[in-house]
Parts: structure tokens; C-alpha cells; sequence
């Protein structure tokens, strides 16, 4: 039997990061692990964000656990965590009247062969998030649900085209979006020429696109902000764009949805899209993600009209009932706790420390956070001001070293002001290595090969186990 009084909820003695990670004998079960594991998966995990060549040589390879923002590797060194499961889990992990909901509901069933209630009463809550949205349905991943959008919009507008935010770099695994990244492997060149591309705030590029393919193009789908926010009237006078010229206009709010203030971000705009996507924070780490849009459109993936029916997210898995408890767990946490308020206040807390430190360290134009508060991310330049993959490295493994992992500076609503402040102390130790090894150069500082970006044309035998020197 599952005690949820025990098992993988058990807090440590101690819930302090490690104070100083400084080598790679810390490391050991995950390096003897990591072999293993690319033997076995393709790239060593199942997600590329996650892999080893996103990471520094001296870094935790697998985590064992994890409590609020506070996480533990495989050989037991602890860390405080940012930009937890890609953004997914902005409540916290474990999060007790989250994983209290899902188990209740496991002891009743996941999976039946007819739907379960709790699919109507997750649609209702979820629809109430959005701005003119009428019908959900539910998968897996977020993959699917935009995949699914595009599907739905190409169906409803009788059109082969669709055109994506070029500055929005992943939006699905499918060949629509891949197709636009340089890994194009296995992708038909014809589906490429499918999916046309345009700027983030840049109203020209949409007209040009609507003006070279005319009566051509289903749908436009961006993120409705990212690092950088929507200059004035961008988000609505895109959608007048999309309807003059007969388009629907898709918002994928993976990331906004659940940080943003007024929860989703087209509320807080103020916009209404036609098909919006949710998934990450919607379940706090459970595998859900949702497809919302209205009725006239939706209703092609039922029976209740008389055009041709889409095949639209008809998945063994779209209605397993404990992530669907685990949503309206966490939905209910947002109308009754300050969750949004408490990621701006603390992505602002740390803004405000790491912003000092840069200025203390004279690292202006070398070192930079940008984004919202509930969603700060980091550049890194090199002495020549010029952006660094090297220096991405080097920040990122001292960070760890002082236990921090830092692959953005995303913060949860567990990140206590305690865990804020001991980051800042990090982050303070890093930015005096970091100054060092521009004056000196990063190879006196750096241990092991750097980073290398997601999206790349070719693999890099160098980044598999074994390949570095100490």
C-alpha cells in the first residue's frame, strides 16, 4: 500500500542545499548511471531539455527525489531547484493536496471504458480560465494538444498553411514545428513548406505572409508572451490580422498558463483566441495537458454537425482520471492560495539580488536576467559581449557547485525567501568566477565541454559518458 504519510514524500533530515559541490567524486552513482542510461535511451532521458549535453560536466545527472523547491540527486547531494520539470511544477514537487488528490482518485480507477465525471467537471474549471473558451479535451502532452490545434484549425478553414512564431522556438515534436528547427531528419520536405514563420511584435511580417499566400493559411500560433512582452495592441490587432484574412489565431499557453497574473496570460491581455493550448502547471508535474477553443470549431472532433469529423485527441490516456484530479486540485489552489502573487513577489526578490550582484561585479552587458518575474531567464556573454554557450556553462556549474541548479532562474510557489536569499548568495560566488575568467579566460575555470544548444543539425559523439577528461 501507497503511505502517503511515508514513501517518496519523506522530507530529509535537512532540507539545506548542499553548501559545496566541488568535484566529480560527489558525482558518482550518477556517472556510473549515465552509461547505462544511453545504452538504453536514445540521448540518455527522454526529454532533450534534460539531457547530459544541457548540463555541465560537474552536475547532478539523475535526481532521486524532491520536496517543495528543494531536490536530491542520486548520490544524495541536495540542491535548490529552478525552473522545475521545464516549468511544469510551479507549485512545488510533491506538493501534498496535489499528490493527496490524484491518489484518492487512483483507488477508485485511472481508466475506464467509458468516460469518468471527473472529464466534465476538469473541462468546466478550465474553460472558466479562459477568455471566450467553450469546449477542452485533454491529453497527455503538450505536443499533442498543439499538434491537435493545427489539425482542428487546417479542418475548420479548409487550408494547408500555418504560420509560426519564429522568435517561439518549440512549439510540438510533430513535422509542422520541427520542420522550422535545423533538425529536420526524417521530415518530409513538402511538410516543410507547410509551415511558414513570423516575428514575435512584428505586425508587418504577418501582413506580408497574408499577402504572399492569400486565402492560403489555417492558422497562426505563438506563445502570447515570452522572455520579451507584447509591445501595445500587438496580441489584439494579430487577431483582427487573422480574421480579415479568414486564419484562426492559436495561443499556446504551456508556459503563461498557471504563471501569469489572472492565471493565463489571454486574460491578462485581454485577448481572446480562437484554440489555446494549456499543459506544465495545469497538473504540477502530472502528465495533462488540454486543447480549449470554441464551440464552432471544437465541435468537429464530436459528431453533433454535419462536415467531415476530425480525428482530434482520441487518446487511450486523455482521460486518465488521477492527472485529471490532479489538475482540479490545482486549480482549486489558485481561486483560494496567492500562488501568482507569490511568483511575481519572489521572481522579484531574486531580480532585484542578482541585479545588484551584477552591478557589484561590473558584469553589465556580460551577464543579464530578462523575462517576467514569475519567469526570469539568463544571458551569458563572453568578453566580447557576444553570446556564450561557454559562459552559460560556467555560470550554470558554479551555480551547482555552491548547490543551485540554475538552468533558468524560474522560481516555484515553494521557493521559500530563505531559499531566495541563499540563491543570491550563490549566484554572488558564481558572478566573482565568472568576472575572473573574463579577465583570465574560462578555460582556467571551466571542467569539461560546454553546453550545446537543443536544436542542432548534427549529434556530437564528444557529449556521450566517457568522452570528457578531467
Amino acid at each position: 500500500m501507497f503511505d502517503l504519510d511515508g514513501g517518496f514524500l519523506a522530507i530529509a533530515s535537512s532540507l539545506h542545499a548542499s553548501p559545496y559541490v566541488n568535484s566529480i567524486a560527489h558525482y558518482a552513482k550518477s556517472i556510473a548511471l549515465r552509461a547505462r542510461a544511453h545504452a538504453l535511451i536514445p540521448g540518455g532521458a527522454h526529454t532533450y531539455a534534460k539531457g547530459d549535453d544541457q548540463y555541465p560536466v560537474l552536475a547532478p545527472g539523475f535526481i532521486a527525489r524532491g520536496n517543495g523547491c528543494h531536490v536530491w540527486d542520486v548520490d544524495g547531494n541536495a540542491f535548490i531547484e529552478y525552473g522545475m520539470g521545464l516549468r511544469a511544477v510551479t507549485l512545488g514537487h510533491g506538493y501534498r493536496p496535489v499528490v493527496e488528490a490524484a491518489y484518492r482518485q487512483m483507488l477508485l480507477g485511472t481508466n475506464f471504458t467509458r468516460p469518468s465525471a471527473i472529464e466534465a467537471d476538469c473541462a468546466e474549471a478550465l474553460i472558466r480560465l479562459t477568455n471566450g473558451g467553450e469546449m477542452a479535451k485533454f491529453t497527455k502532452d503538450g505536443s499533442t494538444a498543439t499538434s491537435a490545434a493545427i489539425r482542428l484549425a487546417r479542418a475548420y478553414t479548409g487550408r494547408d498553411l500555418v504560420a509560426l512564431c519564429v522568435d517561439h522556438p518549440f512549439f510540438s515534436y510533430d513535422d509542422w514545428a520541427i520542420g522550422a528547427t535545423p533538425m529536420t531528419a526524417g521530415i518530409p520536405e513538402a511538410v516543410n513548406r507547410l509551415t511558414l514563420a513570423f516575428r514575435y511584435n512584428n505586425l508587418e511580417s504577418v501582413e506580408a505572409l497574408f499577402a504572399e499566400h492569400p486565402g492560403k493559411i489555417a492558422a497562426l500560433i505563438l506563445e502570447p508572451e515570452k522572455e520579451q512582452a507584447p509591445d501595445e495592441g500587438f496580441l489584439s490587432a494579430l487577431r483582427v490580422l487573422c480574421h480579415r484574412n479568414g486564419a484562426l489565431l492559436i495561443f499556446d499557453e504551456m508556459i503563461t498558463g498557471f504563471r501569469w497574473p489572472d492565471v493565463t496570460a489571454q486574460r491578462h491581455h485581454g485577448v481572446e483566441p480562437d484554440i489555446s493550448t494549456f499543459g506544465k502547471g495545469l497538473g504540477n508535474g502530472f502528465a495533462i495537458a488540454a486543447l480549449v477553443g470554441k464551440r464552432e470549431i471544437m465541435r468537429l472532433g464530436g459528431f453533433d454537425h454535419d462536415r467531415e469529423r476530425v480525428f482530434l485527441l482520441s487518446t487511450t490516456h486523455g482521460g486518465e482520471t488521477q492527472g485529471l484530479a490532479a489538475a482540479l486540485a490545482v486549480m482549486g489552489i489558485y481561486r483560494t492560495e496567492p500562488v501568482v502573487e507569490t511568483l511575481e513577489r519572489q521572481g522579484r526578490r531574486l531580480a532585484a539580488g542578482v541585479n545588484d550582484l551584477i552591478t557589484h561585479h561590473g558584469l553589465h552587458g556580460y551577464f543579464e536576467l530578462y523575462g517576467r518575474p514569475c519567469n526570469l531567464v539568463f544571458a551569458t556573454r563572453d568578453a566580447s559581449k557576444k553570446p556564450s554557450q561557454i559562459y552559460r556553462t560556467l555560470f550554470m556549474q558554479e551555480t551547482i557547485r555552491r548547490g543551485v541548479i540554475a538552468p533558468s532562474l524560474v522560481v516555484s510557489y515553494s521557493h521559500s525567501d530563505d531559499d531566495i536569499d541563499r540563491t543570491i548568495e550563490a549566484i554572488d560566488g558564481t558572478l566573482h568566477v565568472y568576472r575572473r575568467a573574463l579577465e583570465d579566460g574560462p578555460d582556467s575555470y571551466l571542467i569539461g565541454r560546454p553546453v550545446r544548444p537543443v536544436f542542432r543539425k548534427f549529434g556530437d559523439r564528444w557529449c556521450q559518458p566517457g568522452a570528457d577528461t578531467m
